[in-house]
């Protein structure tokens, strides 16, 4: 089996923060492949369902943030799972708004929900690396995390990355970490502008209406015409 884990806080304050993006994205899948309900377990909210082949549980650990490898360790002591099962949705200050990076192992780089799941579990997990962008000031990046998600980012490409990841879902699972990533650039890249499909200007075409230039004896005999 298979852990899908998508980090956040609970509760309708930060349903929308950036900080949140982990749990929208296993909302997202749990939507597109028709999960079972959620059900409180675990310290978390839990789904069963399939992703191709494989049986995954989707997990939103609610023991806020800081404390996401409470939950995880539980359950995977319970199902008897090692870090190399589990899977982490989250958000990623170091890439731009709707990039998306998929790497195993490394450091927590100052995440504090990395960070407690490396403290249960070590650090050989699949991370998906959600990007939000930075706020250009180390500073401010408390308060923009928790901050909620404009309505020009539903629009332009959170809606657009969520709904691809969702799509993607079963490739990830599957172990094709690549595959998955190219799935989502594919479904999230701008539409080409499309191409004109009439004569270019210049290419020789005259308009059929254009009439020929009188000619000289045209001209003269104009004179004696009478009306």
């Amino acid at each position: 089996m298979r852990v899908f884990a998508g980090l956040g806080n609970p509760g309708e304050k930060y349903a929308g923060n950036r900080h949140n993006i982990g749990f929208m994205a296993v909302d997202a899948i749990a939507s597109e492949h028709g999960f079972g309900p959620w059900r409180a377990r675990f310290q978390a909210s839990v789904a069963e369902g399939r992703l191709g082949s494989q049986k995954v549980l989707l997990v939103k650990p609610q023991t806020y943030m800081n404390n996401s490898g409470q939950s995880l360790g539980e359950i995977a002591r319970y199902f008897k799972l090692t870090s190399a099962d589990l899977t982490v949705f989250h958000d990623e200050l170091d890439l731009a708004p709707g990039k998306v990076r998929v790497r195993t192992g490394g450091g927590h780089a100052g995440h504090n929900g990395l960070r407690s799941i490396q403290a249960h579990l070590g650090a050989d997990y699949t991370r998906v690396r959600l990007g939000i962008g930075h706020p250009g000031d180390k500073a401010k990046v408390s308060g923009y995390v928790l901050h909620d998600f404009a309505k020009a980012d539903y629009r332009d490409w959170l809606t657009p990355l969520l709904e691809a990841i969702g799509k993607a879902a079963p490739k990830l699972a599957d172990g094709d970490a690549a595959g998955f990533m190219n799935r989502v650039a594919l479904d999230t890249a701008p539409a080409k502008p499309a191409r004109p499909t009439g004569p270019a200007p210049g290419d020789g075409a005259a308009p059929a209406e254009r009439e020929a230039p009188a000619s000289p004896f045209d001209r003269l005999a104009g004179l004696f015409r009478r009306d």
